[in-house]
């Protein structure tokens, strides 16, 4: 197939998914023929998943003297367009299957031949990156009003693991706020008009976290004969949180023994729940 200089430059571009690469792919290799690039007509079919749809393209690239270019994962689907693109005399350029041959080659697995995924996970990770900017945000308390945005709401006297657990959550991409409670200070308003299925209190047995707000005190270079860790400070605080979470009317977690990440499963598990009861 030779193109006269007065020709319109047809491509086709084939593609499980949106088209993205190969219609780039395409324009970088045609801003190398500066004559060519702009009488270049460009057209994508997107999200092809059946085989009967591949025979209608070919056929159309036929007429236009089209140039196909394919970004297809599914080995059926790239066979079905080589073949019948060869039996109709046009020229298909497979992207993919060479890269992910090699891949498979080097790496010793084979690909899952599953559409759209680049694409997921790129949403995957932006989702993420967005709910650990909204825990940081929107942590100890900073701004009441991200209390009505959060997916997860966390209530605790200090050294709960209010903020570690908000960015361990926010790293399976729930939008997590935290609030600290102490007897001086009124909670925000805002904490009694969101949904108690959302909101989780934290209480810890007073010997543990007299023994860890001891430890904290002298990791900072204080005493840790301070107010802030004397056991009768403590047990006036819990009592202050508990008359908080019974206004709330929030589910309340015993943090003392446990990690992290047991935490975390625990309310991941009656977020989903609750959310399936909606």
């Amino acid at each position: 197939m030779i193109f006269k200089e007065s020709d319109l430059v047809h491509i086709f571009i084939i593609s499980d998914s949106i088209g993205e690469t190969g219609e780039l792919v395409a324009k970088a290799a045609l801003s190398q023929f500066e004559d060519v690039y702009h009488k270049a007509r460009i057209k994508r079919f997107t999200h092809i998943d059946s085989l009967e749809y591949i025979q209608e393209i070919v056929d159309l690239a036929k007429s236009h003297q089209a140039i196909i270019i394919y970004t297809l994962v599914r080995d059926d689907m790239k066979q079905q367009v080589a073949i019948l693109s060869e039996m109709a005399g046009v020229e298909a350029i497979d992207l993919m299957g060479p890269v992910i041959e090699k891949f498979e080659k080097v790496i010793g697995i084979h690909a899952m031949q599953e559409p759209g995924l680049v694409r997921r996970l790129d949403e995957d990770y932006f989702a993420k990156i967005e709910a650990v900017e909204f825990a940081v945000k929107y942590d100890d308390g900073r701004d009441p009003r991200g209390l009505l945005q959060a997916d997860i709401v966390l209530v605790g006297v200090s050294r709960t693991s209010k903020t570690p657990l908000s960015q361990y959550l926010a790293n399976k991409r729930w939008k997590v706020a935290n609030v600290p409670l102490v007897p001086e200070v009124d909670p925000p308003e805002e904490l009694f008009h969101i949904d108690p299925a959302k909101c989780f209190g934290l209480v810890i047995n007073p010997e543990k976290l007299n023994s860890i707000r001891r430890e904290r005190l002298k990791a900072i270079g204080l005493s840790d004969e301070a107010n802030y860790a004397k056991i009768e400070r403590i047990q006036e605080e819990l009592k202050h949180f508990h008359a908080v979470v019974d206004r709330i009317g929030c589910e309340v977690i015993d943090v003392t023994n446990r990690a992290v990440e047991e935490t975390a499963n625990i309310i991941i598990s009656k977020r989903q729940e609750s959310t399936k009861q909606l």
